[in-house]
């Protein structure tokens, strides 16, 4: 029997998580880490001196049904500036669907997207390396979305740091991993999201008591990360795994 491809693996992992329903974005919890989220990417963008949104340039990998792209568009990104690529069919044709025409919309691998080098100001990667089970497909990824990113543009990174001993279709990674991935970047990193089995014991006890845990940091599970590709001139010198000024001062794993 032919192995597994690491594609065709990652379809059956999305496969089995979606039929949970655990992330269904109606559940409370879900609507808080969206919204936590959200609030840490405007700090993100604030940092970085972004206030010309409408003129940034986005790619998603791993867009899903098209959730982040239409927040990206209610902070104020440019549809035509924004567009995703989706492993899965059906997922794609779900943001498809949900997104405006001018947001661009590939179904296929990442691995063999044929994308312009150094077009865009992000790539966008949220929960997609945590179902990377195959480092040497990690590390192929991470070339393809490094060579998108103009100098001076970055990886933008949400993902889960820590092991889910119950889920062996995920696996954490963590900040020394992203450096790995990206030797050649500038890591800022922030912590955020409330352990997703917290979360969901503390909305059904009442929606209110995700902040309350929340606010303790070393409960989060997730960070949201920035990795900066270096400018031509070479302005961003500090090396992969060491945080900014800053985000000096913040939890690491």
């Amino acid at each position: 029997m032919k192995p597994r491809s690491e594609t065709e693996a990652v379809a059956e992992r999305y496969a089995r998580r979606a039929a949970t329903g655990l992330y269904d974005p109606a559940r409370p919890e879900v609507r808080h880490m969206l919204d936590e989220r959200e609030r840490a990417l405007r700090r993100r963008f604030a940092r970085l001196g972004w206030h010309d949104l409408d003129e940034r340039r986005v790619l998603e990998v791993g867009c899903g049904a098209g959730g982040n792209l239409q927040r990206l568009l209610q902070m104020g990104f440019r549809a035509e500036h924004l567009a995703g690529v989706e492993l899965l069919p059906g997922r794609f044709e779900l943001a498809r669907a949900a997104l405006p025409a001018p947001v661009r919309l590939i179904q296929g691998d990442a691995c063999e997207l044929d994308w312009p080098a150094h077009s865009v100001d992000a790539v966008l990667v949220a929960t997609v390396f945590s179902s990377l089970l195959d480092e040497a497909f990690q590390r192929r990824l991470a070339t393809a979305l490094w060579r998108w990113v103009r100098p001076g543009g970055g990886v933008l990174w949400y993902d889960f740091t820590v092991d889910n001993p119950r889920n062996p279709d995920v696996r954490g990674v963590p900040l020394r991993r992203i450096a790995a991935l990206f030797p050649e970047g500038r890591l800022a990193h922030e912590r955020v999201t409330l352990a997703p089995p917290l979360a969901r014991l503390a909305c059904r006890i009442h929606p209110g008591a995700y902040g309350v845990l929340n606010a303790l940091p070393w409960l989060r599970t997730h960070v949201l990360a920035w990795v900066e590709k270096p400018d031509n001139r070479g302005l961003a010198s500090t090396p992969a795994g060491r945080p900014t000024a800053s985000d000096a001062g913040r939890s690491s794993p």
